[in-house]
């Protein structure tokens, strides 16, 4: 992947994983030109349970906690547009494998957004993704791309977990958590930044293995700050929401309700 430079789409969730990425890719020497995003449905499509109200979906592929606001900010803190699409499929086909398009499946909706991507800025001749360890996200990106003629970039792909995250404290990635869904992280560590938090992950990783960058599905974060960005975020509304009360490994999520953006100091 360290080639000749290329213009870029960056695929955002909003997490520390796909901003961080896209670092990797600047530092490579590519330009990020455009972000692309799938949504979750909007509020009325989704309404009823406490998860639904926090933007959270059963997706394989995904993030979709806080995705809402927070991919249109990040999207003006790197002064950048994006495009974006409402995730409407599920995880229809979940072997490893993704051969041939399943007609509903979410990963054809990752398919038509990246098509959306190329009519709107032709230029574009690469993907950006966050895809540390999951086999299966980065062979659907890599099918999508091969479908579209673009190159899939995954520059934290098998990277060591703790030299992942440690990068992203050292590279300066303010990244908080928006769900916990693990053995060890109480619902109270929502909000909380990464680098605030590396000790318990590195604790609990020695207890059981967690996993240090979430890979797991133990948590998930949004970023708010990243050298990337010309402007920061700041979280103005938030409600935490218990999705499951359950004793050992309760999930919770951070539900973003407003937010704005301000420009960095010079000392940023």
């Amino acid at each position: 992947t360290r080639g000749a430079a290329m213009k870029v789409v960056g695929l955002v969730s909003g997490g520390k994983d796909s901003c961080y990425a896209m670092m990797e890719c600047v530092r490579a020497g590519h330009e990020v030109i455009a972000l692309a995003n799938l949504r979750p449905p909007d509020a009325g499509d989704a309404a009823g349970a406490p998860a639904a109200a926090a933007g959270e979906m059963d997706s394989h592929m995904f993030q979709t906690v806080g995705v809402g606001l927070l991919c249109p900010a990040i999207a003006e803190c790197m002064g950048v547009p994006l495009v974006s699409r409402p995730l409407r499929g599920r995880s229809l086909q979940t072997d490893m494998a993704y051969d041939a398009a399943c007609p509903g499946d979410e990963v054809e909706d990752l398919f038509e957004l990246l098509r959306d991507v190329k009519e709107q800025f032709p230029e574009v001749q690469a993907v950006s993704s966050g895809a540390v360890l999951s086999t299966y996200q980065r062979l659907r990106v890599e099918n999508v791309c091969a479908r579209l003629g673009l190159t899939s970039l995954a520059y934290l792909w098998q990277r060591p977990q703790d030299e992942v995250l440690d990068s992203m404290v050292q590279d300066e990635v303010e990244a908080v958590l928006v769900k916990v869904a693990s053995m060890g992280l109480k619902p109270a560590y929502l909000g909380r930044t990464i680098q605030d938090l590396q000790p318990t992950f590195e604790d609990l990783h020695e207890q059981f293995g967690f996993h240090v960058c979430g890979e797991g599905g133990e948590y998930e974060t949004v970023t708010l700050d990243c050298p990337l960005f010309k402007r920061r975020i700041v979280l103005d509304e938030v409600e935490r929401i218990m999705v499951d009360d359950v004793p050992f490994a309760p999930v919770a999520v951070l539900h973003i309700k407003a937010l704005h953006t301000q420009a960095k100091s010079d000392s940023e």
